[in-house]
């Protein structure tokens, strides 16, 4: 009967596999609970390879995807919410925003600058669902009006990366005020005829969705995204009724005509170039490239380290 006691030598005990396998090395898909190599969905673009389903994206990852490398300058990046309502819950409102700025590195929740697209010219703002939700307070609606009056002042296309769980309550009417601003500015591209295209990601929902995330000129999603203004569940609870198989997500959105193109993450850079190729015609890249292999984000910093000191 001796045998039987070898085998606390032959098997691992559950707690020691775990420690074996190093943190971090596995991703579990959202949708279908598969679980993949860390390093294969971020060589994939957080796209699941067994099952297509499109996770999210940080800002600079979405910049480093879509954009000619070398191409971007970030604009306005010193801008910071204040909490001018001095709300607390739980924790103060500067408290919860130096939270996410740590874990993001991002001082707000929308990256905005300008850059190109296979040598098309485009002002861009991408927003960070990492940050408190890509919440829109009044920095991430002043930031994307700023996007759109660049485009207005040097007639390029404007390209927004949409994904928000809606207006920011920690700053009340003023977050709610940045629907009115952005749509103002919208309405102000399409006089002038200067395009303006709309990416909505997963979720794309809210006041974010009210304003100028609905307003493109073309409107294209990721495969999958939950678009709309109130979530499903919500609905179901007001009118009390089953809604049908993936309501709000963006096939079935485009299928009622609200989208225009659904664009699998890997085709997006190329989807963009063909329509703004349609709408635009092709320029230098602005700015001088920088080393190879160099991200958005080192771009960034590069830029900020080489300009001359205000004085």
């Amino acid at each position: 009967m001796a045998w039987f006691r070898k085998q606390r030598f032959t098997l691992l005990r559950a707690q020691e596999a775990r420690d074996r396998i190093p943190e971090g090395m596995w991703t579990k898909c959202a949708q279908c609970e598969a679980a993949v190599l860390t390093r294969q969905m971020e060589e994939n673009l957080n796209v699941c390879p067994k099952c297509g389903h499109h996770g999210k994206l940080s800002a600079w990852q979405r910049i480093d995807q879509v954009l000619d490398p070398g191409s971007f300058v970030e604009t306005h990046a010193e801008m910071q919410s204040g909490d001018p309502l001095e709300f607390v819950d739980s924790k103060r409102y500067p408290d919860r925003l130096a939270e996410d700025q740590e874990k993001t590195g991002l001082a707000e929740a929308v990256v905005t600058g300008h850059g190109a697209i296979k040598g098309i010219s485009v002002s861009v703002a991408v927003m960070d669902f990492g940050f408190r939700g890509a919440s829109m307070g009044s920095v991430v609606g002043e930031k994307i009006a700023r996007c759109f009056e660049y485009s207005l002042e040097n007639r390029i296309p404007a390209v927004v990366f949409c994904t928000s769980g809606g207006a920011r309550m920690q700053e009340g009417i003023l977050s709610l005020m940045q629907m009115a601003k952005t749509g103002s500015l919208v309405a102000r591209l399409r006089e002038a005829a200067v395009p303006y295209i709309s990416v909505l990601g997963d979720p794309s929902t809210a006041g974010m969705m009210a304003s100028f995330g609905s307003l493109g000129d073309l409107i294209i999603a990721e495969p999958g995204a939950l678009v709309g203004f109130a979530g499903p569940r919500v609905i179901e609870q007001t009118i009390r009724q089953v809604l049908p198989k993936g309501f709000q997500r963006s096939e079935f959105v485009k299928e009622h005509g609200f989208i225009d193109i659904i664009a699998k993450r890997q085709e997006m850079r190329d989807t963009l170039a063909r329509v703004l190729g349609l709408l635009t015609p092709r320029t230098d890249r602005p700015g001088p490239p920088g080393p190879a292999g160099e991200t958005g984000r080192e771009r960034a910093n590069r830029l900020k380290q080489a300009a001359p000191s205000p004085a």
